[in-house]
């Protein structure tokens, strides 16, 4: 039994703080599919008070069923905003939390609606497009992902040989099979990808106490617009933590800067930065989701990122400077001070 595990682990298995990253677009993802969730249930439970208004008795499993997806729509939309910041050691626990309730309320709706709406067609549809999805968006741990899978074929697996026959039987338990694989498929890449970001930031570095410096192999990266490295010098500030197109136009151009206004200058610096990036082959440094903008501190060697970390040698660098050329560090520049102070 030991083989198997331990080839499982050298093949799928990722430390939580190297998907600190991938936890990151786990919680933007969940911004954008529980608001859609909230609207489905609220649209679903106003239209069973409107059809079935003399009959709630007849309907409780419904009513409580499609108030679920509205609660959790609504909830978990705030606690992904609230859990933004979180360290990042804790980040993939915290953030895809909301993942995988929303996996097993999608596999449970299959069932329902397999059972309960006695629409069998439809239970099986929903259970597939719910794993297919979660394939396409989310990170998740392969095991977890087969034990939902399995529950949900095994409540279904008599009824649908009753509805489909063997035929329908075995085309469904390939479909599970076959998520599953693709689940073991997606995270042997998202792993090679981490191994390949470690490769990569041994040439990658951004030195930030005194004046701010990327460097790749030992060269200064030169971008076409000044505000392009203030951009990716802020962002790297920011350790992971997704910033919103707003907050980045103040930054750069002031708190009353209009955003309208500068639209189009910020959109040239994101062209800009993509482009000399692509040109030196770095990947998955500087990500954009959903009008969020961050880097991935796991891809970057930085003597902040160290000093952190409580490294003593960073800890020691550090002179009473922080990426000084901008004003914005200022503040940066009096906590990293206090807390040289306590080590």
């Amino acid at each position: 039994m030991k083989n198997p595990i331990e080839s499982y682990r050298n093949r799928y298995q990722i430390s939580r703080l190297d998907l600190a990253d991938s936890a990151e677009t786990n919680r933007l993802h969940i911004l954008v599919v529980s608001p859609i969730l909230f609207v489905f249930g609220l649209f679903d439970l106003f239209a069973l008070v409107i059809v079935r208004y003399t009959s709630f008795k007849e309907h409780v499993v419904s009513l409580v069923y499609f108030g679920l997806f509205t609660l959790f729509g609504i909830f978990f939309f705030f606690y992904s905003l609230k859990v933004k910041n979180v360290a990042r050691e804790k980040a993939y626990i915290y953030k895809t939390i909301p993942f995988y309730i929303l996996f097993w309320l999608g596999i449970m709706m299959g069932v329902y609606n397999f059972y309960i709406l006695g629409q069998p067609f439809n239970g099986v549809i929903t259970y597939c497009l719910t794993g297919f999805i979660s394939l396409c968006v989310f990170s998740f741990s392969p095991i977890w992902f087969l034990l939902g899978l399995v529950v949900g074929m095994g409540i279904m697996a008599p009824g649908i040989y009753k509805n489909f026959g063997i035929t329908g039987l075995a085309d469904s338990i390939l479909a599970t099979i076959l998520m599953f694989g693709l689940s073991l498929y997606k995270r042997r890449n998202e792993k090679k990808l981490i191994l390949l970001l470690k490769k990569q930031k041994k040439s990658l570095v951004a030195k930030t106490f005194g004046n701010f410096t990327l460097l790749y192999d030992n060269s200064v990266i030169k971008f076409s617009r000044t505000k392009s490295t203030e951009l990716l010098a802020y962002l790297i500030y920011k350790n992971g933590s997704s910033v919103k197109t707003k907050e980045l136009i103040s930054v750069l151009w002031g708190d009353h800067a209009n955003s309208a206004r500068h639209g189009a200058n910020f959109r040239n610096l994101i062209v800009d930065i993509k482009h000399s990036l692509a040109e030196l082959e770095i990947q998955n440094f500087f990500l954009t989701e959903y009008n969020n903008f961050r880097i991935n501190p796991e891809s970057i060697q930085c003597d902040y990122y160290d000093f952190l970390n409580g490294d003593s040698q960073a800890i020691n660098s550090f002179a009473g400077e922080f990426m000084s050329q901008y004003s914005w560090a200022e503040d940066v520049t009096g906590f990293l001070e206090m807390r040289a102070m306590k080590k």
